[in-house]
């Protein structure tokens, strides 16, 4: 699918670290871009710098997605591509000194995470099926989500955390399935380290140890490259139903 003025995206998250890189990458390619978030602030700046439009949206709240979609495509049309960025990421033990993980803490993490990123999927597929086709194959959109490494290498206190980036894992074929007949893709990044505005904020012996851990390269990723896999798989039509691990060969230690 050619990136352009007739394919706009909405970016979950959208307001800061990997959506915010990559709402400005395809507003570089030319297309309209709506953001989602809570950060109204910065969501607002972003969107005015990319000529874009901003709604402030709880993606575990199924009306309030709804009305963001209502939104942007009185705004820039109807997304070609959905991005779903928004996320969370508690840590705690299933057991911390003889207590019981937070239920309220878990079921957040999956709230947010999952339900959150199938609210926005289902209901961009929802306006995307009813959209005539972008291509000659008949492709009518594309939603690309975020999961983690954390999906496979789960480290002590992710337990919320690594099972909502499961579950995303674990949606992206079927959710290929049901939607291949309507010419809607879905496939699914699952990132390694990289430099968010959580790791900005720490010592930069801290970064460089963080960075070290990754094989090759041995930096932390940057939110540029994890924009630039997103415009390629929009692009590719041949990509569906992929989770692609962006990690640099990384392998999650238990700590």
């Amino acid at each position: 699918m050619q990136i352009s003025s007739a394919t706009p995206i909405v970016v979950t998250g959208g307001a800061s670290g990997l959506g915010e890189a990559v709402a400005r990458a395809f507003a570089a390619a030319g297309a309209p871009v709506g953001i989602f978030d809570m950060n109204a602030d910065r969501g607002e700046a972003v969107a005015a710098e990319l000529g874009g439009v901003f709604a402030l949206v709880d993606v575990a709240d199924p009306q309030s997605v709804r009305a963001g979609f209502a939104k942007s495509r009185a705004v820039i049309g109807q997304e070609r591509v959905l991005m779903n960025c928004a996320g969370i990421g508690p840590v705690a033990k299933t057991i911390s000194k003889g207590v019981a993980h937070d239920p309220g803490l878990f079921l957040k993490a999956i709230t947010v995470n999952l339900a959150g990123s199938f609210n926005c999927a289902s209901q961009a597929a929802e306006g995307m099926v009813a959209a005539d086709p972008v291509t000659e194959d008949g492709e009518r959109g594309v939603i690309i989500n975020t999961a983690s490494v954390a999906a496979y290498d789960g480290q002590v206190g992710q337990v919320a955390y690594s099972a909502s980036k499961g579950g995303i894992v674990g949606m992206t074929l079927p959710m290929a399935r049901d939607l291949s007949r309507d010419g809607v893709r879905v496939n699914t990044i699952a990132p390694g380290i990289f430099l968010t505005p959580l790791l900005h904020s720490l010592p930069e012996a801290a970064q460089q140890s963080l960075g070290a851990q990754v094989p090759f390269p041995s930096r932390l990723g940057r939110p540029d490259e994890f924009a630039s896999l997103a415009l390629e798989i929009a692009r590719n039509s041949m990509l569906n139903a992929e989770v692609i691990r962006l990690d640099g060969a990384i392998r999650m230690a238990p700590r």
